[in-house]
């Protein structure tokens, strides 16, 4: 039985379904390090940038549009992950940023992906750089509220990748609302878009498997 899964038998009775709890294995220990962090991160940048070529096509009326979602337009929403990255970086190098940024300062998609590209060399610099273990060592950090927090380095990057994923969906579902057609951003769509990648550079050309 795969690790970490849990086996439930499935009993009909008349109307009734019962499900029996049967074996409840132990989880992976450290289930966040079977994708390397930095490939974690490759396919954030990734998804991200589908995002942003996707919003490039609004006009500047529907990028600031209120839509009543959690933060109100896609642009409000596109700078909360951008302050996050910026936020989550900052925390693994030990500090502890307390200000948040104004989506006022950001007025185009360009101006969001300047600041993003930056974000981006300066994540991928810190974790090819980051030395055998390091992944596993914890870091400790302060909130806005005053709050102390403490997590490996590993978790707090998958953190940051999930929070990403989490509102680009909400982007996705502005984007419908919208009457656009958002992007693909699954991981699998990554991962075949990058195997299609190395298909295409050892043969010279052409597309596909």
């Amino acid at each position: 039985m795969p690790s970490g899964a849990s086996l439930v038998k499935v009993r009909q009775t008349s109307a009734v379904v019962c499900l029996e709890q049967v074996v409840h294995a132990p989880l992976i220990s450290d289930p966040i390090l079977m994708i390397p962090l930095l490939h974690q991160i490759q396919y954030n940048r990734w998804a991200n940038h589908r995002i942003l070529d996707a919003v490039s096509q609004l006009t500047p009326e529907e990028f600031t549009r209120n839509l009543k979602s959690s933060f109100s337009s896609i642009r409000d929403t596109l700078v909360h992950i951008l302050w996050a990255e910026w936020l989550w970086l900052e925390r693994w190098q030990g500090k502890s940023p307390q200000e948040s940024f104004d989506p006022g300062h950001f007025p185009s998609v360009q101006s969001i992906r300047q600041s993003w590209d930056d974000i981006e060399v300066n994540q991928a610099r810190f974790l090819e750089q980051m030395a055998p273990g390091q992944e596993r060592q914890s870091l400790s950090y302060t909130n806005q509220l005053g709050e102390r927090w403490k997590y490996t380095l590993a978790q707090m990057v998958q953190h940051l990748t999930v929070h990403s994923a989490y509102h680009r969906g909400q982007v996705t579902t502005l984007l419908r609302q919208l009457g656009r057609i958002p992007p693909m951003t699954d991981y699998l769509v990554f991962i075949d878009m990058e195997a299609d990648s190395v298909h295409d550079q050892s043969t010279d050309g052409g597309y596909g498997r």
